[in-house]
């Protein structure tokens, strides 16, 4: 999916049609993924006994292998965030498209 850097879209902000930069916000990763929080699958893991036993939802089902649908998808939804120019607002796309490749040209 190729888009251009600047574009003409409403502010809300400024209620009119402005130009916009775009930009990709960044995705988060595993590493800021708080590993202690109480549902986590790595203090989970960790407190191991009691894993399996009675209903924790998805952590007491079966192995993954064992699922028809498992793996990462092949694409990701776009976040792009749009920065006005008359007032410096950043804006949110309602909702994002799927593509393998964002170019922002």
């Amino acid at each position: 999916m190729k888009i251009p850097k600047v574009i003409k879209r409403h502010c809300p902000h400024c209620k009119k049609h402005t130009e916009h930069t775009v930009s990709t916000a960044k995705k988060k990763g595993m590493g800021s993924v708080h590993t202690q929080s109480r549902g986590s699958y790595t203090r989970n893991r960790a407190r191991g006994a009691w894993r399996g036993a009675g209903n924790q939802g998805r952590f007491s089902r079966k192995a993954m292998g064992s699922r028809k649908m498992s793996g990462k998808k092949l694409t990701k939804k776009t976040d792009f965030r749009f920065t006005c120019k008359v007032c410096g607002k950043a804006h949110t796309q309602k909702q994002g498209k799927r593509a393998k490749k964002v170019e922002i040209i």
